[in-house]
Parts: structure tokens; sequence; C-alpha cells
């Protein structure tokens, strides 16, 4: 009887592969508040409404994480986790090429230059 022929191992890609030069957070989060907005008055934390802080726990790419962080970055300050990491916009660059997130404009059409009047 023959023996069958090995069965080549199987490749598992990482979710996340991080580019060189860019170190993601923790996703190790400790009880309380999972982000702190840092700027010139002081530090405050990033509130979420209960269940939008649990899926930003499991999933920090997902867009209303974001958005929190991105407000705080409107405001001139920058963006730690709990732990003290900051999330920076290399870490949002990499989280959007995790989900792909892509941006359409609020019309559904592609961004054309305005027409020329007559």
């Amino acid at each position: 009887m023959p023996t069958p022929a090995p069965t080549p191992p199987v490749t598992v890609r990482p979710a996340i592969v991080v580019p060189p030069g860019v170190k993601l957070p923790s996703l190790d989060f400790p009880p309380g508040p999972l982000y702190v907005c840092q700027t010139s008055g002081g530090k405050s934390s990033i509130d979420y409404e209960p269940r939008v802080e649990q899926l930003c726990r499991r999933h920090p790419e997902m867009g209303p994480c974001q958005y929190e962080r991105n407000l705080c970055r409107a405001k001139g300050g920058q963006v730690f986790t709990a732990k003290g990491e900051e999330v920076t916009m290399a870490v949002e660059a990499e989280y959007d090429r995790v989900v792909q997130r892509v941006r359409f404009q609020a019309d559904g059409g592609a961004s054309a230059p305005p027409a020329k009047k007559k």
C-alpha cells in the first residue's frame, strides 16, 4: 500500500502586519478609560458609550473609536492609551489598512473639478 504524500504546512497570515517603524499599541487595555487626550490644557479621558467601549477594546481600528481619537487631534491634542502608548497617525494609517477603509463623498460620486461657467 503506497504511503500518502505529506500535506504541506498551512501558513496563517496575521491580521495585522506592522510595517517597519510603526509600533502598534498593546490591546491589553486595563479597566477604565481606553484613551487619554493630552492637550496644552492638560489630560482628559476619552469616554465611550459602554457598547462602543466594548467594541473598541476588541477592535480599536473601528470607525467610532477612531472618530473620538480624531476629535482629540482636531483640538491639537495627542492620543495615548491608558498604558501611556501614543496612538500616532502612522498607527491610524495601519488601522485603516487593516479594515481597508475607503472614504466616499457624501453624494456618492467621484470628486471632480467644478464645471466652468460660460
